[in-house]
């Protein structure tokens, strides 16, 4: 098995106890391995850099730790970089949520205006770590986590020779919580979700071998018997029925748009609130398995759960050791894997992982009746990422007046100013008024 440098730049990010985890659960497919840990918080940084220590010597895990916040030093040899950070923190994820909302348009971290200035902050950083990486570590693959991956990866494979994959659980995870809400066993439905990131459709979908539609349809059938969906999952059990594919569960935004919208404003706080409260609470926990003989986080204390971005660990893995395993990736559609859609335009799509590197796998072509929302969001993603990468304000406003949510220019001007301004410390001087 292959010893390896990884950098893991977010490594203080309250995610971060959970993505060690990851490794160190896999720990036998990176022996002799070293993970570098990479972030602003000095302090934080100590408490994951002694709790990858401790969980790896109990798991009998051969690795060396150390941290820094001297990101250049730390890219020098390395041969993988992981990349999951957020650009001002859940106090910039607050002001996502909730400025939308006074616009008519929901707040969400990557869909809509709220997504939309996420990509410009995060990009305003992965152009510094990919230059970095350029003349570091040129020969590096960069993994990427960080949000939204499909905006970040457009603008990375677009302007910069570095090596780069993007990566979301979410077309693992999706088809099978739609099949949970159905009443059906995840475990005996086989699906691929292909499009966008975070914004897919499953084109191949069977329930021991067979269609699953006719069982989600009756399922659907069942919630009209009883008053019609009511829930945000129920909602998408219904869209599934009705477009006869699995959805991602961010399409709720755009075909139930007024509902989300009423949900958010009803709601006594936003996602971002809700996390934040938590916050002290998760480091208190991870300081306490920093020091514990035999450290085990606590989901209930964890963000995000005990094992974090599990599916990087995997290709990581397969490239690596050379696999040759199918895993839900984010690159140039180079080849038409997804048929009818640009060439160079990042997309989700499953592939062979392997030392070779990333190879999409083709896959069937998105139904008509929903392809066209993918092709809008697609333009807007390629707009997007060309205004966070080189653009000024007209070519925001330009991205932001794309977005299907947006609809309208003086919408989309008078949500562009108001962000700009309220994320200036976190924004280049050429996107601002």
């Amino acid at each position: 098995m292959a010893g390896i440098r990884l950098v893991y730049i977010g490594g203080a990010s309250t995610r971060a106890p959970g993505t060690v985890a990851s490794f160190v659960e896999h720990g036998e497919a990176f022996r002799g391995s070293e993970i570098v840990l990479v972030d602003l918080d000095a302090d934080r940084l100590e408490v994951v850099r002694r709790l990858t220590e401790r969980m790896a010597a109990d798991r009998g895990f051969d690795v060396r730790v150390r941290a820094t916040t001297d990101r250049r030093s730390a890219l020098d040899g390395a041969d993988v970089v992981l990349t999951s950070f957020r650009p001002g923190g859940f106090e910039a994820r607050v002001l996502d949520e909730t400025i939308p909302p006074r616009h008519g348009i929901i707040g969400q971290e990557t869909q809509g205006p709220g997504g939309f200035f996420m990509a410009l902050r995060s990009i305003a950083v992965m152009r510094e770590i990919v230059s970095e990486m350029e003349h570091i570590c040129p020969d590096a693959w960069l993994v990427n986590y960080t949000n939204p991956v499909n905006i970040v990866s457009e603008a990375i494979t677009h302007h910069s020779s570095v090596r780069c994959v993007s990566l979301c659980e979410g077309p693992l995870t999706f088809p099978r919580d739609i099949a949970r809400v159905a009443g059906l066993d995840p475990a005996r439905l086989a699906a691929t979700m292909v499009g966008l990131n975070h914004t897919g459709w499953s084109v191949k979908h069977e329930y021991d071998g067979a269609d699953v539609m006719p069982l989600i349809e009756r399922s659907a059938a069942r919630l009209d018997a009883n008053g019609g969906p009511t829930t945000r999952d129920e909602l998408l059990v219904h869209l599934a029925a009705t477009m006869g594919a699995l959805p991602s569960a961010y399409l709720y935004y755009y075909y139930f748009a007024d509902d989300a919208l009423d949900a958010a404003r009803a709601a006594p706080r936003t996602r971002a609130q809700e996390i934040m409260a938590n916050v002290d609470d998760y480091w208190v926990h991870y300081r306490e398995q920093a020091d514990a003989a035999q450290p085990r986080l606590d989901p209930d204390r964890s963000r995000g759960g005990i094992l974090e971005l599990e599916l990087a660990v995997n290709v990581i893995d397969a490239i690596v050791n050379d696999r040759g395993t199918v895993w839900p990736v984010n690159v140039p559609n180079q080849g038409a894997p997804l048929r009818g859609f640009p060439d160079d335009l990042v997309v989700e799509v499953p592939a062979l992982v392997s030392a070779a590197g990333i190879e999409p796998i083709a896959v069937p072509a998105l139904p008509r009746h929903v392809r066209g929302l993918i092709e809008s969001l697609g333009a807007y993603q390629s707009l997007a990422a060309n205004a966070a990468w080189s653009g000024t304000r007209r070519d925001g406003i330009r991205a932001l007046a794309a977005h299907p949510l947006v609809r309208t220019l003086p919408t989309a001007e008078a949500l562009y100013d108001e962000m700009a301004e309220a994320h200036r410390a976190y924004l280049p001087t050429r996107l601002l008024a």
